[in-house]
């Protein structure tokens, strides 16, 4: 921890704090990959119709947007690690509750906590990481925690794989007589219990600590990570940005008095509702959602499709890498506007794919071979450019944007609205996908690509090299 750049800031200090931080997009993604092997165990194992299984697994999504929404102000009144070490908490005893309950009701609480969990943690990591980060590497920094999702996603789909082939089946009885589709979510419990002791050993965010005039405190923090002198005028800086008598509250995402404001908010904050709701627009979780089907419509068997799937993860952390490496030179705005170009000529070749393919006697999608592999090459250079650009660039730009005094605020209302995006795709896809097909359900979302691209480029501010208190809003 002792490795210390030419100007004094501690990277091995800041890098174990992003390490940690980002345990939270890990179990994010676990949660997100485990859930998809265990369908055929909750559904036998719970007694539950089709429509109901649905909802046990959406009701993750639900605990999202709560968690996301209340993350933000309690982190403004009890400290951001303080929140995350809740979230983490709550992922520990969600994984133990839903791999050991036999009661449904009892399942679907746990999911929901589960949620909330995830929504704190989806929040709060990246504005965590860009209030201890130097404005020089904060973009990468924040870029990890896509990283840690996709590793998470990734892990379950190798964890589901071996524990359904040890045991012969999900259903089967595997270590202490349970059942392996619950030990997919027993296994979540040991990076959760990580993720709790891991969360005493960093320090609070140096501008909560300003925030609550614990400044002695605060000028120990960044003077270990940025050395005594840097960090003595950073402290400065942090104390100016912030309104003497006033403490940050959930008001403060209000337009002031006397000002222009959309519906009462203010234009800085409608842009990362904006970022966060088109995230969701664009359908990555639909591609994500209908990736199986659309390997096996390329010819696949469907026992490929989880290793398959396997690549596919490895392919996305790579192309979170290249982001990693581009991010904090190239900047943020260049990258949100490669994505959308990229992820609208991607939809709208799939929508050409599935417009050319026949329903069969079941009102099933049939593709001819060369149809599905198209679909499927375009539905992964899709997941590419999410990858490179808006998967990872809208957590980083959500954790810089905001002034220091809005932004635990900010991240509340523009948290809330992902979640709550992300819930209504996901309800929403099987529903279009039988009422208007999918080369129309696909149109929709490749016309979202289209829109965003505009919308970056009227709205968003570069962000680039800036320092947090030279945001304005």
């Amino acid at each position: 921890m002792n490795e210390t750049a030419r100007d004094g800031t501690n990277l091995g200090l800041i890098s174990a704090i992003v390490a940690v931080a980002t345990i939270g997009g890990l179990l994010f993604g676990y949660d997100s990959g485990a859930v998809n092997g265990t369908q055929k165990g909750l559904t036998e194992g719970f007694g539950l119709s089709e429509a109901s299984l649905g909802f046990t697994v959406g009701s993750l999504l639900i605990g999202c947007f709560i968690g996301a929404f209340f993350a933000g102000t309690l982190a403004d009144s009890m400290g951001r690690r303080n929140v995350m070490r809740i979230s983490a908490l709550f992922f520990l005893v969600a994984a133990l509750i839903q791999g050991l309950t036999e009661s449904h009701t009892l399942f679907v609480i746990a999911r929901v906590m589960g949620g909330m969990a995830v929504g704190a943690a989806s929040v709060l990591s990246p504005a965590y990481i860009s209030e201890v980060a130097p404005a020089n590497i904060r973009g990468r920094m924040t870029t990890v925690q896509q990283i840690m999702i996709i590793t998470g996603l990734t892990a379950a789909f190798l964890v589901n794989y071996f524990l359904a082939a040890a045991a012969g089946d999900s259903t089967n009885p595997f270590w202490l007589g349970i059942e392996a589709w619950r030990w997919m979510y027993l296994m979540q419990a040991v990076p959760a219990a990580v993720f709790l002791i891991a969360l005493f050993f960093i320090p609070e965010s140096p501008r909560y600590l300003v925030a609550k005039n614990r400044d002695a405190e605060a000028g120990r923090v960044l003077s270990s990570l940025f050395g005594a002198s840097a960090g003595a005028a950073k402290l400065e800086e942090i104390r100016g940005s912030f309104a003497a008598d006033h403490r940050p509250s959930l008001r403060d995402v209000l337009a002031p008095a006397g000002t222009k404001g959309f519906l009462g908010l203010r234009p800085i904050v409608w842009v990362g509702i904006m970022l966060a709701v088109f995230q969701q627009l664009v359908g990555i979780n639909v591609i994500f959602y209908y990736g199986a089907t659309l390997w096996q419509l390329a010819g696949f068997t469907e026992s490929d499709s989880l290793l398959i799937n396997i690549v596919s993860g490895a392919v996305s952390i790579a192309a979170c890498f290249i982001t990693i490496a581009v991010i904090d030179k190239i900047g943020r705005k260049p990258l949100l506007l490669i994505g959308s170009a990229g992820m609208a000529v991607t939809l709208f070749v799939m929508v050409f794919a599935f417009s050319q393919g026949t329903l069969d006697a079941e009102g099933g999608l049939v593709l001819s071979q060369q149809m599905g592999i198209l679909a499927v090459v375009a539905a992964n250079l899709y997941v590419i450019f999410f990858n490179v650009s808006w998967g990872p660039v809208m957590w980083v730009m959500l954790g810089e944007m905001f002034p220091n005094q809005i932004r635990g605020s900010a991240l509340a209302v523009a948290g809330f609205f992902q979640w709550f995006a992300n819930y209504l795709i996901a309800q929403s896809f099987p529903l279009m996908a039988v009422g208007i097909g999918l080369a129309a359900s696909y149109s929709f979302y490749a016309v979202c690509a289209v829109i965003s691209f505009f919308l970056v480029q009227r709205f968003i501010v570069e962000t680039k090299g800036k320092e947090l208190e030279e945001m304005e809003g």
